[in-house]
């Protein structure tokens, strides 16, 4: 398959099932939501070395948001429902209880309960208030700056999906660079689904193992340039530089809406803009139950 000059080479994505709920995070102003939502995502790019994965899924304007006031919705996600419990209240006590004029509320309705201000109002020492309002419990937690208003609870997916994924496969640095960030702009686009890395974007693909004793990952040496000569590479001779994207979504539809918006990205700029190849990382189909192919995804 060839699309505007780009190869889709004939590999899929492997991806694995996770547990992931969504949150909506208000505050007085545009900046505080924002900031309280990084803070929240931070250091979440894969649960091999920081126990989730998370990102910010989208801005929301006040009109829509559950208090009237700016917000932005988030999605965290872990390997398991018990995980996700003791992550997610931990993040948002830490990252948003924390942050000046900010509320958290529930992103999902539906699903096992993950306790937000149900962990969090004990920080209220007794001073803590619950409300009911149509049915939903809030907590009303007194700060020194006021108060902080949190849902009791939020819902959760278990059929979320991680590890979505592609690589962009580039004459230069620059090229496999500006391709990543018109495939990030695309999908941002795509409701359900975040990439959980810097920007969006991998330069550190892994492989499973290593030659190093306790070694879970290590460099994915086959799409190295440097190490064309010295290993058993994937790349053709015109490759000098390749970038990964990486995908979490609440689900396997979402998985593949995102991946085909920003594999499509990349091919509207097509080969006069640097672009070699599409491919995709995968452990043979031993890892995860996902499979994504490319040419199926693209077809």
């Amino acid at each position: 398959m060839n699309l505007n000059g780009v190869e889709i080479r004939d590999s899929f994505a492997e991806a694995f099932p996770m547990a992931g709920t969504r949150l909506v995070i208000t505050a007085g102003t545009p900046r505080w939501a924002r900031t309280a939502a990084a803070s929240l995502t931070g250091f979440a790019t894969s649960v091999i070395g920081c126990g989730c994965e998370a990102g910010i899924e989208g801005e929301i304007a006040p009109e829509d948001s559950p208090d009237g006031r700016p917000g932005i919705s988030v999605l965290i996600f872990a390997m398991s429902l018990k995980n996700l419990k003791k992550i997610v209240p931990a993040r948002v006590g830490q990252c948003v209880l924390t942050a000046p004029t900010s509320a958290c509320y529930a992103g999902l309705e539906e699903g096992p309960r993950v306790p937000l201000g149900r962990a969090l109002r004990y920080f209220g020492d007794g001073h803590q208030i619950a409300k009911s309002i149509e049915g939903r419990r809030f907590w009303r937690i007194p700060v020194m700056e006021g108060e902080f208003v949190c849902d009791d609870v939020t819902g959760s997916s278990t059929a979320s999906v991680g590890g979505g994924n592609f690589l962009i496969l580039a004459r230069s640095r620059a090229a496999a660079l500006n391709a990543a960030e018109q495939a990030v702009d695309a999908m941002a686009r795509v409701k359900g689904a975040i990439l959980p890395f810097p920007g969006g974007v991998v330069r550190s693909g892994s492989k499973i193992g290593g030659k190093y004793p306790g070694m879970i990952a290590s460099t994915n040496d086959a799409y190295c340039p440097t190490l064309r000569a010295s290993v058993e590479s994937a790349l053709p001779g015109d490759v000098q530089s390749v970038l990964e994207i990486v995908i979490d979504g609440l689900s396997a539809a979402d998985v593949g809406a995102s991946m085909r918006a920003g594999i499509s990205a990349v091919c509207t700029l097509g080969a006069a803009a640097g672009i070699v190849a599409i491919d995709a990382g995968n452990y043979g189909g031993n890892l995860g139950p996902f499979h994504f192919k490319l040419r199926e995804l693209m077809a």
